[in-house]
């Protein structure tokens, strides 16, 4: 199979996993996910930022981001980003193979990508070109799956026809990160499991009437034990001087 021919097959998985599981619904994961990046950049103090969603899917995330500056949506899915375009004409979405696209070399302040590491085959290719899209100082604000979480806790189905699937755990997304990157922040979130004790231990039935009673604050606790099903990552491209975005507040 030819290159074309495997980046065809991944478009055509896209627009279909996209337009059935992401374009009209909205889950606990992804909201997790958004109150984190959008907590970060909320610490940033602008409303000017130039921010990349890079694998945005259906771009659900993107007019959440309006209020920090201007925004451009990338992904793979062309049906996908054609309607979320209609829906959303403040946001530039660009369709198309992420590493082929002609972004301009430090043009954004943030870098946001929401589990497309894990289907990509250059995991390092990817990080470096997060790099280079950023200016100095420039933020990097990803969400990846858990691959110790997933692997040992839940029964997750094998990848379809088009689906390039790699996890990563902390140390192998920390490395990934240390090479162009400071990392500010590594943390899991959103406690998940389907088999074994920890279904019990993670049961979001359970876990929704624990929240009810008490808050937030054991799914927090799990949190920081690393029993999140996402791996959430704030790092900052390394620059030879301060640049204004050294000014978030991480506290």
């Amino acid at each position: 199979m030819t290159n074309l021919d495997s980046m065809a097959l991944q478009r055509s998985f896209w627009n279909q996993w996209n337009a059935s599981t992401r374009e009209h619904t909205f889950q606990d994961v992804s909201q997790r996910q958004t109150e984190v990046v959008c907590g970060w950049l909320e610490g940033l103090h602008r409303n000017d930022l130039d921010i990349i969603d890079a694998g945005c899917g259906t771009g659900w995330l993107c007019p959440k981001l309006l209020s920090f500056g201007h925004v451009t949506g990338t992904d793979l899915s062309d049906e996908v980003l054609a309607r979320a375009q209609q829906r959303e004409p403040s946001v530039k979405y660009i369709a198309g193979d992420f590493f082929a696209l002609d972004l301009e070399e430090a043009s954004f302040d943030v870098v946001v990508t929401l589990e497309l590491l894990s289907h990509v085959a250059d995991q390092a290719a990817l990080m470096r070109k997060f790099a280079r899209m950023l200016r100095p100082g420039g933020h990097l604000m990803l969400a990846n799956q858990n691959r110790t979480v997933v692997e040992r806790y839940n029964t997750v189905s094998p990848p379809a026809d088009g689906q390039l699937r790699r996890w990563v755990n902390e140390a192998e997304l920390r490395n990934l990160l240390q090479v162009d990157f400071d990392v500010l922040k590594l943390f899991s979130v959103t406690p998940r499991a389907n088999r074994g004790l920890m279904r019990i231990v993670n049961s979001y039935k359970l876990n929704k009437l624990i929240r009810a009673i008490i808050g937030e604050q054991l799914e927090y606790l799990k949190e920081r034990w690393g029993l999140g099903w996402t791996l959430m990552a704030l790092a900052r491209r390394r620059a030879p001087r301060c640049s204004p975005l050294t000014s978030l507040d991480l506290e």
